[in-house]
C-alpha cells in the first residue's frame, strides 16, 4: 500500500491530534499515526486541568501564563460538554507562601488575559465557607480562583475526530519505522500493529512524538539539535470521595510545590501530581510507592480525615516532555521546568517540524501556530480558524461556540432527559458529558432500552460500544473503560476481561 499527503503527523497525543485537525481544515491532506491508541501516555495521565498555571508565576512566565489563560475560555466554549468551570480553594498554611503574595499573584492572574466566564478570585473565611469544613480547624483563611476541568483523552479523540470529517486519516496501533527525504518528499514506512507496513509519501512532517520526541527526530534528521527533551514523570492518586462539594483545593507544601485535590468521577477525588525526573522507559511508566506516600502525606496535612496508601483506588503516571534548552541537561529543579512549548524547523528539503513541550492548556494556540510556520511552505494561505470552532459534540446552540453552551450544559441536559425518557436520567447525564450533540448519532434508530443491545456491564451497553469502535478508534477493553470514559473505576475488575472476549466475538 501506498499513500500521499501534505502532512504526516507522527503521535496522537494532544499537539498530534491538534495540529492534524487545524491543517485538515486549513484544507491540507493529513495522515496521522500513532504508535498506540489516541491519548495513551501523557495525554491521559495530566491533572485534567484547562488553566493558566497560577504557580508558573512564580518562574516570571508571564507569557506561558497569558496564553494559557486567554486559551480557558476559548476551549471550555469549544467543547462544554468534556469541559467545565471549576473553583479552586487555596487555604492559607502559616510558615508557606505570604497572604499578601498570594493576594497579589492572584490579582495578576484574574487580569492578565480577559474573562467572561470564570468569576474572579477573592479571600474567604474557612470557619464559615463549605470548603473548611473537610480541612483541619487550623485553616481559617483561604483564597478561592477560577480554572476549568477537562476529560483529557476525550479532548485528544475529539480533535482527531474532527480531523478525520474534514479530510485526515487516522492511523492509531500504527507506528512510523522509518523517515527519509527523497526530494522534495519524505517517505515514512508505517507499520500496524498486526505487521501490515506501507509507506507514505508527504511534502512534510510533523514530530509530535511527545516522549519520544527526541527519538524520532534523531530517526528523521540524526545530529545536533537545538531543543531537547526532559521528561519529568508525573503520578495521581484516586481515593473515594473526600467531601460533598464541588470545589477544588491547592495545597501548598513545604519544598514549594503543589498538590491538587479535585472531585472526579462523582463518587471519587483525585489528588496529584509529583514532579520527579524519568530516566526509564517511556511506555512503561509507573507510579511509586514514595510518590503514593507523599501524596498522601500532603493531603493528611490540610484533610481532617488522613489519607493512607491503603485508601488509593487507582493509580496512574505519565511523562510531560519538557524543554530542556542544553544537550548537558540543566540542574533546575523539576517543578521548575518551562510548561511553555517550542518548535524546531528543519527545512534542509522537505519541512520536518518538531514539537518540544507544551501543556494541554495551550495545545489549540500550538497547534495554530505549527500550522501558520508550515502552511505557507506547503502552498497554503487559508487562515487560522478553530478559536471560533466547536469540537465535535460542542455544537449544544449552534455550530460557533458561545458562553450559553457553557452556562446552560445543565438545561441541555434536561432537554436530552425528556427526549430520550426510555433512558435512565443517570445514564443520559453520562452520555451527555461524553458525547455532547453525538448522542443523538449514538442513539440514532433506537427507542428502547432493549434496542441498546446487551447491556456487557453496568450502564454500558452494545451501542455505546459499537459508537466507540466505529466513530472513535477504540478497540480494546482498556481504550474503552479507562481512555473513552473512567467506566473501569466504577465497575468491577473483571469487567475489562469480559468486555475483551466480547469485542472478539463481535467485531464489526
Amino acid at each position: 500500500m501506498h499513500a500521499e499527503c501534505d502532512l504526516l503527523v507522527v503521535g496522537g497525543g494532544i499537539n498530534g491530534a491538534g495540529i492534524a485537525r487545524d491543517a485538515a481544515g486549513r484544507g491540507l491532506s493529513v495522515l496521522l499515526c500513532e504508535q498506540h491508541d489516541l491519548a495513551a501516555h501523557t495525554s491521559s495521565a495530566s491533572t485534567k486541568l484547562i488553566h493558566g498555571g497560577l504557580r508558573y508565576l512564580e518562574y516570571y512566565e508571564f507569557g506561558l501564563v497569558r496564553k494559557a489563560l486567554a486559551e480557558r475560555e476559548v476551549l471550555l466554549r469549544s467543547a462544554p460538554h468534556i469541559m467545565w468551570p471549576l473553583r479552586f480553594v487555596m487555604p492559607h498554611a502559616r510558615g508557606q507562601r505570604p497572604a499578601w503574595l498570594i493576594r497579589a499573584g492572584l490579582f495578576l492572574y484574574d487580569r492578565l488575559a480577559r474573562r467572561e466566564l470564570l468569576p474572579a478570585s477573592h479571600g474567604v473565611d474557612l470557619r464559615r465557607h463549605v470548603a473548611g469544613q473537610p480541612l483541619k480547624p487550623e485553616f481559617t483563611r483561604g483564597f478561592v480562583y477560577s480554572d476549568g476541568w477537562v476529560d483529557d483523552a476525550r479532548l485528544v479523540v475529539l480533535n482527531a475526530l474532527d480531523a478525520r470529517e474534514k479530510g485526515a486519516r487516522i492511523h492509531t496501533r500504527t507506528r512510523c519505522t522509518g523517515l527519509a527525504r527523497d526530494g522534495e518528499h519524505w517517505r515514512a514506512s508505517l507499520q500496524h500493529a498486526d505487521g501490515r507496513q506501507f509507506a507514505v509519501r508527504a511534502r512534510a512532517v510533523v514530530n509530535a512524538a511527545g516522549p519520544w520526541t527526541s527519538d524520532f527526530l534523531q530517526l528523521a534528521a540524526p545530529g545536533s539539535h537545538r531543543q531537547h527533551v526532559r521528561l519529568i514523570k508525573g503520578s495521581h492518586i484516586v481515593v473515594k470521595r473526600l467531601y460533598a462539594h464541588d470545589h477544588a483545593y491547592i495545597f501548598q507544601h513545604h519544598d514549594g510545590r503543589i498538590v491538587f485535590a479535585i472531585p472526579y468521577e462523582h463518587d471519587f477525588t483525585l489528588i496529584g501530581t509529583t514532579d520527579l525526573d524519568y530516566h526509564g522507559d517511556s511506555g512503561k511508566v509507573e507510579i511509586e510507592a514514595e510518590e503514593i506516600a507523599y501524596l498522601c502525606a500532603l493531603s493528611s496535612e490540610y484533610f481532617s480525615q488522613p489519607i493512607l496508601p491503603a485508601d488509593v483506588v487507582w493509580t496512574y503516571a505519565g511523562l510531560r516532555p519538557l524543554v530542556e534548552e542544553t544537550q548537558a541537561g540543566s540542574q533546575e529543579d523539576a517543578k521548575a521546568v518551562t510548561r511553555d512549548y517550542r518548535f524546531e524547523l528543519e527545512q534542509q528539503g522537505p519541512p520536518l517540524l518538531s514539537i518540544f513541550g507544551g501543556k494541554i492548556t495551550t495545545f489549540r494556540k500550538l497547534a495554530e501556530e505549527a500550522l501558520d510556520l508550515l502552511a505557507p511552505l506547503l502552498g497554503n494561505t487559508r487562515g487560522a480558524w478553530t478559536k471560533h470552532a466547536c469540537l465535535p459534540g460542542g455544537d449544544l446552540f449552534g455550530s460557533v461556540p458561545d458562553n450559553r453552551s457553557v452556562r446552560e450544559f445543565g438545561q441541555f441536559v434536561l432537554a436530552l432527559q425528556q427526549q430520550y425518557g426510555w433512558l435512565p436520567p443517570a445514564l443520559v447525564a453520562r452520555y451527555a458529558r461524553a458525547y455532547g450533540t453525538r448522542i443523538h448519532v449514538l442513539l440514532a434508530g433506537r427507542s428502547s432500552v432493549p434496542e441498546m443491545g446487551e447491556e456487557i456491564a453496568a450502564s454500558l451497553y452494545a451501542a455505546e460500544v459499537d459508537y466507540l469502535r466505529r466513530y472513535e478508534w477504540a478497540m480494546s477493553a482498556g481504550d474503552i473503560l479507562w481512555r473513552r470514559s473512567k467506566l473501569g473505576l466504577h465497575l468491577p475488575p473483571e469487567t475489562a476481561a469480559r468486555l475483551e472476549s466480547w469485542l472478539q466475538d463481535h467485531p464489526i
